[in-house]
């Protein structure tokens, strides 16, 4: 782990369990209507994770494709009994956004139920597609927390093309949703360099960065170990094997495809650097102090109040 850091705190490790085709980058070259028609590599790259996990003691948490779940209910069954925390991950890997809130509410209602009746257990965390719970879709924040859920992990505070909300929190907060419902939400990983929110919280940017640079970010992020972070990534991101999509763009090829070789031993190195754990694990670490009020028209300042 990072030099003289102490095991005081807990980082929430984070698996969005999906395979390669349902990810945005190929949305104009796949339709999801033909999904099962592309081989499916989401279990056996999931069971590679598992063991890596098991072969760390580490206990993390699974964010689960309906889609997926309905397919592979054994792999569900295979994360539940290993020990680790399930979440939702939406049901059709859309983005929230170019939804109807009757398309969402019922997708989400039914990705819970079928992960729900897979382990006899309550799911009660949630990340969107894409992380695609933006200014123009917080309606989904009062869904969520009709349907059951009390923690949530889609907002992103920074830019860019497909989500993101720049400008808001980057320590986990409460938000009081437009209904006066309430939800935590655990925010993905940014560091402050140079008065910019620079994005740290895996993925992409993990495979894309020179790991030394991504352990510094982290790091900075964290306050040297002093608040709790997220990090994230998919279960193809392991897979250099995976067929290559046809007709996909240079810079969707790229955000793909980059370094997918060198991600699992990258993950290796970042569970050996720094403390991690389930998601709910990392929040009892979290003192969450502020709150995000969006009733009364505030939904779009992000105000912050004590």
């Amino acid at each position: 782990m990072t030099a003289g850091a102490e095991r005081s705190l807990t980082h929430a490790m984070t698996v969005d369990v999906e395979d390669y085709f349902h990810v945005a980058a190929f949305n104009k070259v796949i339709d999801p209507k033909d999904w099962d028609q592309w081989p499916s590599r989401v279990e056996r790259n999931t069971d590679e994770l598992l063991q890596l996990f098991n072969d760390a003691n580490l206990k993390i948490t699974f964010f689960i494709l309906g889609w997926v779940a309905e397919r592979h209910p054994e792999l569900v069954q295979r994360i539940h009994n290993a020990g680790h925390e399930i979440a939702s991950h939406g049901y059709s890997h859309q983005l929230i956004y170019k939804q109807t809130p009757d398309v969402f509410r019922e997708e989400t209602r039914r990705s819970k139920q079928i992960l729900e009746d897979l382990t006899g257990a309550a799911v009660k965390g949630y990340r969107a597609a894409s992380y695609s719970i933006t200014r123009q879709s917080l309606w989904a924040l009062d869904i969520l927390a009709d349907q059951g859920f009390t923690w949530d992990s889609s907002i992103f505070p920074t830019r860019h093309d497909n989500y993101g909300i720049p400008g808001s929190p980057e320590e986990p907060y409460t938000i009081i949703t437009q209904s006066g419902a309430t939800l935590t939400e655990f925010p993905l990983t940014t560091a402050k360099v140079l008065g910019q929110s620079i994005p740290a919280a895996g993925g992409g940017y993990f495979r894309q960065y020179p790991y030394a640079l991504s352990r510094w970010l982290f790091n900075r992020a964290s306050n040297n170990q002093a608040k709790p972070q997220i990090f994230y990534l998919h279960p193809w991101e392991i897979d250099p094997d995976q067929p290559r999509v046809p007709g996909a763009s240079w810079f969707s090829r790229f955000r793909h495809y980059t370094n997918l070789s060198r991600c699992k031993n990258r993950l290796e190195m970042l569970i050996n650097d720094f403390p991690f754990g389930t998601l709910s694990d990392s929040l009892r670490d979290a003192p969450i102090t502020q709150v995000l009020d969006l009733r009364d028209g505030a939904k779009n300042s992000f105000q912050l109040r004590p």
